[in-house]
């Protein structure tokens, strides 16, 4: 998503339109190497035991909670399909994210003894296992390649490189309800800075994607597709994708395991919606409707930690991860996004203390988010 650099014009993404939203996920490809193959564990489906290449052997590696879930039907469904495989159960929490977990990944896919060419890796988790296993895949043996199968709303948005990424919307159904709403914090990222028609099927349709873990009825696969269009294309530089990590890196090292990544993210971008409304690049209205769908969404717009010392700390930690470069995304309205060059500690102190003057009379005032 490449922002424009002006503060004075509208600022369109360069991606294409998402189209309406269709009443369900479409079967078969929706961006290349993606796809959504609903009933993915149906022993009568051979798209999990052919994909990235023929059938044969395979290193299935498990988030350790998805294993524990849904670990049965994955041997059985592998079994049934003659597929040869050893599995790997990681933790998926991202105080996991380590060396160690990599190496791990790596020693395995060496003992297995599979073939780089014809056998990838199968990665069935979050975001935080996606990462590891495509690091440990790039160093062994000059980029195995590997199948990602997300069960996890943040791992289907963050969409990381693989042979193929197959998408059942059924494995969301065991996420617990936070985890539910850290994820939709993923998918209102990308209709804050990108897509104003998925910010309104959010409002419309918000509470009972949280309440029925993305499967309500019409509505799940629909948002889930308008998602995985939104985020399907290279549009040039990745400004766009750092939406939402200009302060949430450090809160979220800082708090862990306090806030789970899409809360800080969430946290991140109520922050800068109030940095953009002192601006003038969101109106009064917009500001509104972006933190009452914070709120009615169950995530939250501040965090104690987020205070003055911590705002420049966190600005600084930005700035040197992205090479000195201070160019950083705002939004601008709903649905799209500008860069500006010019945060400092004071506007993001005075942002800081709107926010928190407005939770207090939203946190006293409930029926606010109704």
């Amino acid at each position: 998503m490449n922002l424009p650099r002006t503060q004075h014009s509208p600022a369109p993404l360069g991606c294409p339109p998402a189209p309406t939203a269709p009443a369900a996920a479409p079967r078969g490809p929706v961006r290349p190497g993606l796809r959504f193959v609903p009933g993915l564990l149906d022993p009568g489906s051979p798209a999990l035991a052919q994909a990235g290449g023929p059938p044969g052997r395979r290193l299935l590696v498990v988030d350790a909670r998805v294993h524990e879930l849904h670990g049965h039907r994955l041997h059985h469904y592998l079994d049934a399909r003659g597929v040869d495989h050893e599995t790997l159960v990681l933790p998926g929490h991202e105080q996991v994210k380590t060396m160690d977990a990599v190496f791990q990944v790596a020693d395995r896919t060496a003992s297995f003894g599979i073939s780089r060419r014809g056998a990838p890796v199968l990665a069935v988790g979050g975001g935080v296992l996606a990462e590891v296993v495509g690091l440990a895949c790039t160093l062994y043996r000059r980029s195995t390649p590997f199948v990602r199968v997300p069960t996890t709303l943040h791992g289907l948005v963050a969409h990381r490189p693989g042979v193929e990424t197959l998408v059942d919307p059924a494995f969301l159904v065991t996420l617990g309800r936070r985890h539910v709403a850290s994820g939709l914090a993923e998918v209102l990222k990308v209709a804050l800075i990108a897509d104003a028609e998925l910010f309104a099927l959010l409002e419309r349709r918000g509470r009972d994607l949280l309440d029925t873990r993305c499967q309500a009825a019409g509505i799940g696969a629909a948002v889930l597709a308008r998602v995985v269009h939104a985020t399907a294309f290279d549009c040039g530089a990745a400004d766009g994708r750092h939406y939402g990590h200009i302060f949430s890196p450090t809160l979220e090292t800082r708090a862990l395991p306090e806030l789970l990544h899409g809360e800080a993210v969430c946290v991140d971008m109520a922050l800068s919606t109030v940095v953009a409304r002192r601006r003038g690049l969101v109106d009064a209205e917009q500001a509104e409707r972006i933190l009452r769908l914070m709120r009615r969404l169950e995530l939250p717009v501040r965090h104690p930690l987020l205070e003055s010392i911590t705002l420049g700390g966190a600005l600084a930690d930005t700035v040197r991860r992205r090479d000195g470069r201070r160019w950083l995304p705002l939004p601008f309205g709903i649905g799209a996004g500008v860069l500006v060059d010019d945060l400092d500690g004071r506007e993001l102190v005075g942002a800081a203390g709107w926010l928190r003057a407005w939770s207090a009379v939203a946190d006293a005032a409930p029926t606010l988010d109704g």
